[in-house]
């Protein structure tokens, strides 16, 4: 009978257990689904503040003048507006390499898509691994004053080769990291000073309030910002990406309704004089943190839509921003097009 009775506690245990485990999960697969239903406004449509990442291979010869032509009927009449060329990765110390090593043909691209595509703009692509405990090597330490003294540097180098901005991507980004805020507080003058603009991608926002603070501490990996630092960042900067995908998501319902939550709190945190833009996915690898058959550009540009619906439909500095251009195929560069991108008219 004891022998009984310990199965049977166990068995209520076990269900216990499970039960925490996975009425949580139901009830947030939920309220995704519930973020992706509805109907989107008409008014949700592109501003012509879209961009779109360009991989090294047009600064460093691989590309010539028959990829700009084709880059020109492939974006022509959609609403991208800002290329982010990677001209990086910074060192670990935050320099860059002299232009003839780090992106020898960079003057070349620039003319000639000023040329093909007079109303685009084109940005450096700056980026490199932060590194954060004591001893951790390969990457760049935002706490070394010196590192950060050298990135504002290295943007008044790439400034200076005749780039239209600096967009920065410092990956992984921990929440309220004070040492990138100073980092900001000293790029945005530099940038500007030169007649540039300033852009980051970061994290996504915490889908709950400290979420950030639980994932580090079970997993030592923090995914998300909170809300707060994201409207921080905001603040500093002309243009704010939120890279939203990589979610681990399973299924297209799950991500749009996620991202149309990403929309709505980011849209809360960025203030009028600054672009939003959300990312889109156009790549497609499979791995336990990126399901490609569920992180669409279809899913993406539906859940983008609703959450502008629900928060701000008229905002005009707002955008998308697709990742990345040697990756996308067809479906994606379609699915952006009919969904978002065509320019009314076009």
């Amino acid at each position: 009978m004891a022998r009984q009775r310990w199965r049977r506690a166990g068995k209520w245990t076990a269900w216990g257990v499970a039960l925490l485990i996975v009425l949580p999960v139901a009830l947030a697969g939920t309220a995704l689904r519930a973020q992706y239903a509805g109907a989107a406004s008409p008014q949700t449509t592109t501003r012509g503040r879209d961009a779109l990442w360009l991989g090294h291979a047009w600064v460093d010869g691989r590309r010539d003048a028959s990829d700009v032509a084709a880059l020109r009927r492939r974006i022509g009449g959609t609403g991208i507006r800002d290329l982010y060329v990677h001209a990086g990765p910074l060192e670990h110390n935050g320099t860059l390499p002299p232009a003839r090593r780090a992106y020898p043909r960079a003057r070349w691209l620039i003319a000639a898509l000023h040329r093909a595509l007079p109303s685009v703009r084109v940005h450096a692509w700056l980026g490199d691994r932060l590194v954060y405990e004591a001893g951790e090597r390969g990457g760049l330490r935002l706490s070394d004053a010196s590192a950060r003294r050298a990135i504002v540097a290295s943007a008044r180098q790439v400034m200076a080769d005749g780039f239209a901005g600096v967009h920065l991507d410092l990956e992984p980004l921990h929440s309220d990291n004070a040492d990138y805020l100073r980092l900001l507080d000293r790029l945005g003058p530099a940038v500007h000073d030169r007649g540039g603009l300033l852009s980051v991608a970061v994290h996504q926002i915490d889908p709950l309030p400290g979420l950030h603070t639980v994932s580090g501490a079970v997993t030592g990996h923090r995914k998300w910002i909170s809300q707060r630092f994201f409207g921080q960042v905001a603040r500093r900067v002309d243009q704010i990406a939120l890279m939203s995908y990589d979610t681990g998501l399973p299924a297209e319902s799950l991500y749009g309704g996620y991202v149309a939550q990403q929309t709505r709190l980011a849209l809360e945190a960025t203030g009028p004089h600054t672009d939003l833009l959300m990312g889109l996915p156009f790549f497609h690898t499979d791995s336990i943190g990126h399901h490609a058959s569920a992180e669409t550009v279809r899913a993406a540009v539906r859940g983008i839509r609703l959450g502008l619906t629900r928060e701000d439909p008229g905002r005009r500095r707002f955008g998308t921003a697709l990742y990345v251009d040697f990756a996308a195929t067809q479906e994606d560069w379609a699915a952006y097009g009919s969904g978002w991108g065509a320019r009314r008219g076009s």
